[in-house]
């Protein structure tokens, strides 16, 4: 996907989840996102109605969103689609002040009827093409991801063919595809819990992808359990909790990553409690992530807990090497830099990268990088000295959040102050968004997690920042550079 599409994205989750259902597809779900640039995004709609509508009743919220999303000083641009300019906007587009205010006019009374409309219907399971979970065609590979704009956009295509299965994994893949197929008929719910970066979270929004693509009137919610005591907390706030009840409990499949947030939390554990009895009695399908099973999760409640177990509990283990050897060799070919990686190189990295999936990929990563960057053809040689700093660790440090800003301070010369803080200067953001990366490289901690560490940031904005320094490791040396003597300086505990 281009930057601007995943731009857009990040900002359309975090727009989707400040307006109502309504409002979001009568105003917003016809945008489309055009180019970025280091100074402006760029979105198309479909017509000026629309344009003036976003620009003069939502001016503040989607301004600032880009703004907060992109952690950088975009500005954006709303332009109106030309195609749909000749079939929809003729009547309007030559209007004058007065003309134009009362089509706005008849604009906000639609919306306010649909509104009381949305407020006065019986909660009923809706069809697909009302969910916050919509189908976005990549333009550049023609490829289709799921992505849930109401809570958590899907970074990549995490379907079942895209998953590598092993003997470290097999059962839980096998289970998961047994409850795509058939939704609340077996293994309900379903709990996978391992250790970070070994794949469930890929199982979870696979079998989303699975049944929208194969159930089109089934409604899938796919939410983090983090996002999910936020909405909660806000809810009560603002006294939208039968709103809150009605999102989460009106549908025919939820997807929960990180149950074991809800740990301690004993308002948010009575609320999911509930949440779940509902989904069940509906015959819809439950299927829960974690880092741990149910028994290792403290002060969960016995009654969460017995819910937990009820259906099948499943572990992913850590891969072994032919199973890390074809998930480099997987990415390797889904790699579009033009590099070629042998297979001398893919098994060094399968053979020495032993912790997870996701160092698996940065070091394939950090590789591709450096040979698109030095125009040079990857060797073993090369590999060897390029992921020296990340094999040749006989102790393992203990990365700290602590760890990775105070070595991004020191190198870049800002104080840990100004990471964190509100301001948007250029080479500032390139600190804070380098940091980023290494921490999702280096640490297990979640998007949302890593957001709380800068100053409470949106977890869009943290999926933005790694996205982007990913591609410009491969296109910018001093971005490698920086990206490689950060994570180096943090491993070596200087």
């Amino acid at each position: 996907m281009t930057d601007a599409t995943v731009l857009w994205e990040a900002c359309a989750a975090a727009i989707q989840s400040k307006v109502s259902d309504v409002v979001w597809q009568m105003t917003f779900s016809a945008a489309q996102p055009v180019t970025a640039d280091d100074q402006t995004l760029t979105v198309s709609v479909p017509s000026i109605v629309t344009l003036n509508r976003i620009e003069g009743r939502y001016h503040n919220l989607v301004h600032d969103t880009v703004s907060e999303v992109s952690d950088d000083q975009l500005t954006l641009n709303i332009i109106i689609r030309k195609d749909e300019v000749e079939d929809h906007d003729d009547l309007i587009i030559d209007l004058s002040p007065v003309a134009r205010s009362a089509v706005d006019a008849a604009a906000t009374a639609s919306l306010q009827r649909a509104n009381l409309d949305e407020r006065t219907r019986p909660s009923k399971p809706v069809p697909s093409s009302s969910l916050d979970l919509t189908t976005v065609t990549s333009v550049s590979t023609g490829t289709t991801t799921v992505t849930d704009k109401g809570d958590s956009p899907f970074a990549g295509r995490l379907t079942f063919e895209d998953f590598v299965i092993g003997s470290s994994n097999r059962f839980a893949h096998a289970a998961a595809q047994a409850v795509a197929e058939t939704p609340g008929r077996s293994y309900n719910p379903l709990f996978i819990y391992a250790e970070a970066g070994l794949g469930k979270t890929h199982l979870l929004q696979a079998v989303g992808n699975y049944v929208l693509a194969h159930y089109s009137t089934k409604q899938v919610r796919y939410v983090s359990s983090e996002t999910f005591m936020n909405r909660f907390v806000e809810a009560i706030r603002n006294k939208h909790l039968p709103e809150f009840k009605d999102r989460h409990r009106r549908n025919d499949v939820l997807l929960v990553d990180d149950i074991q947030f809800m740990e301690g939390k004993e308002g948010l554990q009575e609320e999911f409690f509930h949440t779940f009895n509902a989904i069940q009695e509906g015959g819809g399908q439950i299927v829960l992530t974690s880092d741990r099973p149910p028994d290792d999760i403290s002060t969960l409640e016995d009654r969460l807990r017995s819910r937990f177990k009820m259906g099948l509990v499943t572990h992913i283990q850590p891969p072994d090497v032919e199973t890390r050897l074809a998930i480099v060799r997987k990415k390797s070919e889904q790699e579009k830099s033009g590099v070629e990686i042998p297979d001398d190189v893919l098994f060094f990295i399968a053979e020495n990268i032993t912790e997870n999936i996701r160092e698996l990929e940065g070091a394939l990563t950090r590789i591709t990088a450096y040979c698109s960057l030095n125009q040079e053809i990857c060797t073993l040689n090369l590999a060897t000295t390029v992921l020296a700093d990340l094999i040749t660790s006989n102790a393992p440090l203990i990365i700290t959040p602590d760890l990775i800003l105070n070595q991004t301070s020191e190198i870049y010369g800002f104080s840990r102050e100004d990471l964190i803080g509100a301001s948007r200067r250029r080479p500032l953001v390139t600190a804070r968004q380098v940091s980023m990366y290494v921490f999702r490289e280096l640490t297990d901690l979640s998007y949302p997690a890593i957001g709380r560490e800068f100053g409470d940031r949106d977890h869009t904005t943290v999926i933005h920042a790694v996205e982007k320094i990913k591609r410009l490791m491969a296109e910018r040396r001093e971005i490698y550079d920086q990206v490689s003597t950060l994570t180096s300086n943090v491993r070596s505990g200087k």
